[in-house]
């Protein structure tokens, strides 16, 4: 009778710690799609992003004061609170964060959010958007941050 093979891992590389490991960043998702909110966790989560989500503005003003994000990823249609409310209340409590908002909506075209993107000078995501696009964005609010430091 043969002997069943027997499967093994390989040994691992030896690394050396040189004092850093990849700091991992806060992003903070507010968005009231379940299922959209997972695709963006899904992908961030293993790109050495921490997530925090909530489904309106006023959990996400919550959030806002009990701790700082690197990114804010906030649809503008939500209940409880819309985008652009929670926007100007993060302005009134915690300005620093206002560079760090990226605006996601579906509603293309509608006169006052396209107002509201234009006058706080936002960047914005149209639904649905490609995975690269959010992270171009992303990589456009780590430069402001990197510039303003």
């Amino acid at each position: 009778m043969a002997q069943p093979k027997q499967w093994y891992a390989p040994k691992p590389e030896i690394t050396h710690d040189l004092g850093g490991a990849p700091v991992c960043k806060k992003i903070l998702i507010l968005d009231d799609e379940e299922d959209f909110v997972e695709i963006l966790r899904e992908f961030l989560t293993p790109q050495n992003y921490h997530i925090v989500s909530v489904s309106n503005g006023a959990a996400g003003i919550r959030e806002i004061l009990a701790s700082d994000f690197d990114v804010i990823l906030c649809d503008m249609m939500m209940p409880n609170l819309p985008g652009d409310m929670f926007y100007l209340a993060v302005q009134r409590s915690r300005p620093h964060l206002i560079r760090r908002f990226i605006f996601m909506t579906g509603h293309h075209g509608n006169p006052r959010i396209d107002d509201f993107i234009r006058n706080v000078g936002g960047l914005m995501l149209w639904k649905p958007f490609q995975l690269y696009q959010l992270m171009e964005a992303i990589q456009v609010v780590e430069r402001k941050q990197s510039r303003s430091s």
